[in-house]
């Protein structure tokens, strides 16, 4: 793969703890890297959970190789998050992320 197909700009972020206000422990999203990727849409489907309407759509997320990252982190994209799945190493060169994102349908 060319770099030049890397032309979508996304935020990896993993959880982390922190405090709120009144001294409580949270759940927040940490920002690990901003990088350039190439994404596939591999399927989509609709579902209906909780009695509301629901879509979920799988991607592959091509990146250069990178250490650090893990199952359980999630990708942002524009207003898409994607929850990282898997981490599928091309070699030193590329990570597929396998990754899935779900949406509320009306």
């Amino acid at each position: 793969m060319k770099a030049g197909s890397l032309n979508e700009r996304i935020t990896i972020q993993a959880r982390d703890l922190a405090v709120d206000q009144v001294g409580q422990p949270i759940e927040v999203w940490q920002p690990v890297a901003m990088l350039w990727a190439n994404i596939k849409h591999l399927s989509g489907a609709e579902s209906i959970r909780g009695d509301a309407p629901l879509s979920t759509l799988r991607a592959s997320i091509r990146i250069r190789w990178r250490s650090g990252l893990d199952a359980g982190m999630r990708v942002l994209h524009g207003a898409t998050v994607y929850e990282i799945k898997a981490l599928v190493p091309q070699g030193r060169e590329w990570i597929d992320l396998v990754c899935e994102a779900w949406n509320a349908t009306t």
